[in-house]
């Protein structure tokens, strides 16, 4: 009998559940570890997913959860800062007609779909563990944990964020660099009116805007020019976020109300980061985060990644041999449009942090969510 394909999935946010997934599906042997030993399982407050993000959730098995656990919408609106409707705007079908244009989840829900999918593929995981060495030669990856253990692998699969240190040990050295831009977020009760986001731009921040994410919840986010994030006590977060968001009408009296706990209230900054060349080194390959992200001003950071896995999981699973080919068609597939996706996202903040008030931001957002309809 032949030996079934070894992968090590190192980290378990969206792009890592979701290959972890695909490649036990196609009968691969998958061990997946987090460096977290909650999983991320309770962290984060919401996610706006559009419908090529739904898509992916749908080939993995997830979406009759994921829709009944979220708020399905199909338009935008644009507000004054008095909470005047400026205009109302179609959102654009990226994942087909039969799914809804956008939907918004509690993030830590969507997390949790996402665990208990892995745990039913069969995956094993390790919570709380990290790999701390990888040996690649030209079969395989012989990797050393930081609990002592080791394995072999016929692939490492790096889905560590961001900040990956599989990305740095295989000597990429591409970095996430800040834009300029920071945000607030928080979960809330959604106000009986609240059906759909709302961006106000203008007011003390650039952006104050909201999405429901249940009947009855959703968070809402404010943007301004990134702080220096050690000068901002944790414990006066939530009075940070409510001195901005006072500023701003319509549901958002409502929504300040409750913006009272600084545990529940994030604030992070906006990165930029494209890897560009390959993905890969010999058989430890990037995917989500590990080789790009972009400020959240198209909400389409958890789409790429998802899409990532998608891809590389059809590959993988296609009969060719695992190579420097097929790593590198992976890359070539999904580069012309993570490259559109970051550099609009980044653009479309640059143009508010430059006052510039004649810029085609319609324009380029129905221009990339237009290509976004096809499949990756």
């Amino acid at each position: 009998m032949t030996r079934p394909r070894s992968v090590l999935v190192v980290g378990g946010g969206a792009s890592g559940n979701a290959v972890a997934i695909l490649l036990r599906r196609a009968g691969a042997a998958v061990d997946l570890i987090e460096a977290r030993p909650d999983w991320n399982a309770t962290s984060g407050s919401g996610i706006t997913l559009q419908g090529n993000a739904l898509r992916v959730l749908r080939e993995l098995g997830v979406w009759e959860r994921v829709a009944a656990s979220g708020y399905a919408f199909g338009t935008l609106g644009l507000t004054a800062p008095d909470g005047t409707v400026l205009h109302v705007a179609e959102d654009i079908a990226t994942g087909g007609g039969d799914l809804p244009s956008t939907l918004g989840l509690q993030r830590p829900l969507l997390q949790q779909i996402l665990i208990d999918a892995v745990r039913a593929s069969g995956a094993t995981v390790r919570l709380g563990t990290t790999a701390e060495r990888l040996d690649q030669d030209a079969e395989g990856v012989s990797v050393r944990f930081s609990d002592g253990t080791s394995g072999r692998y016929d692939l490492v699969v790096a889905a560590d964020g961001l900040n990956s240190a599989t990305r740095a040990a295989i000597g990429i050295t591409d970095k996430p660099e800040p834009t300029g831009m920071a945000i607030w977020r928080a979960p809330a009760p959604r106000p009986a009116g609240v059906t759909r986001t709302d961006l106000a731009y203008g007011g003390p921040a650039y952006i104050a805007g909201y999405c429901p994410t249940s009947e009855s919840t959703i968070y809402a986010y404010v943007v301004e020019a990134c702080r220096d994030r050690a000068s901002i006590p944790a414990e006066s977060y939530a009075d940070e976020m409510r001195r901005l968001a006072r500023a701003y009408g319509g549901a958002w009296p409502e929504i300040t109300r409750h913006l009272t706990d600084p545990a529940k209230v994030n604030y992070t900054w906006f990165d930029r980061l494209l890897v560009e060349g390959s993905w890969h080194r010999g058989r430890v390959v990037l995917v989500g985060d590990a080789a790009h992200c972009c400020p959240p001003t198209l909400a389409q950071g958890a789409a790429m990644s998802l899409e990532d896995a998608s891809v590389l999981a059809e590959l993988l699973t296609g009969g060719r041999e695992w190579d420097d080919d097929l790593f590198q068609t992976y890359y070539e597939r999904r580069i012309p449009r993570v490259r559109t996706v970051v550099e609009a996202s980044v653009q479309l903040g640059q143009w508010q942090l430059d006052g510039v008030r004649d810029a085609d931001a319609p324009g380029l957002i129905a221009r990339t969510m237009d290509l976004l309809k096809a499949r990756p």
